[in-house]
């Protein structure tokens, strides 16, 4: 079944998250002060880090909404101490949280190879967007880095009650378009959450790996989005061998 649409991931696969969300937090810590005396920038991101992974994870199995796991975020990290454990008010953490935002947002990117790719498959593929994030914080970043009118539909997480890589998050994505999944490719920079749910799923897989993390060697792979055109066509010569015809 030939491929006649391609859906995308947004952080960390067209848009350089990872870097920005370390220098906003550099930003942010330098006008805040340090949340734990003594830490290092580098040792607040990874905490942040782990703690927005673990939120995440409660809002995946639903034990919480889209803002409560980012309140959860801001209360963990801040790390008040309070014996009886409510921490910052919600308005407190909204607050601390749009302060981050804005630095955060002052180093929002493109990876290099993003929009070469997006305007190259305009004319063969449709383009759609699949993120575990929501429509808010999504379509918005969208707009602000000048791709939003690539995509003719944005689903997110947490308007979609599912998540990658849950198979129903792909379907709804599938359905969105009225493409049977074998008519779609998903292309994402996480090896388990993106491609490897996407294949499970029905969908081509195709993790784009940009060297920040481990990977699964059945996996169609590419480095660069440069090669992905080449994949859609059937040559394997960058990952794993594919069931693209």
């Amino acid at each position: 079944m030939a491929i006649r649409a391609v859906l995308w991931d947004i952080d960390d696969t067209l848009f350089d998250y990872t870097s920005a969300d370390r220098a906003g937090m550099q930003r942010h810590l330098a006008a805040e002060g340090m949340a734990v005396p003594g830490e290092t920038v580098d040792q607040a991101l990874a905490r942040w880090r782990e703690i927005t992974d673990a939120q995440w994870l409660r809002f995946a199995a639903g034990e919480t909404d889209f803002l409560g796991q980012r309140r959860d975020r801001v209360r963990a990290f801040v790390g008040t101490g309070l014996s009886d454990g409510t921490g910052l008010s919600d308005a407190e953490t909204d607050a601390w949280f749009d302060r981050y935002i804005a630095h955060y947002e002052t180093a929002w990117s493109l990876f290099p190879d993003s929009l070469a790719a997006l305007d190259l498959l305009a004319a063969d593929y449709r383009q759609a967007v699949l993120s575990n994030s929501s429509i808010i914080n999504q379509d918005r970043k969208l707009r602000v880095l000048g791709v939003r009118d690539h995509f003719e539909a944005v689903l997110c997480a947490a308007e979609l009650g599912v998540s990658k890589p849950d198979a129903a998050a792909f379907h709804a994505a599938c359905d969105a378009l009225a493409l049977e999944p074998g008519e779609v490719a998903y292309v994402g920079n996480e090896p388990d959450i993106d491609a490897g749910g996407a294949t499970a799923a029905g969908l081509t897989g195709v993790w784009l790996d940009r060297g920040r993390l481990g990977g699964r060697p059945e996996l169609v792979r590419i480095t660069d989005l440069g090669q992905l055109p080449a994949v859609l066509r059937g040559d394997t010569r960058f990952g794993a061998p594919s069931a693209i015809g």
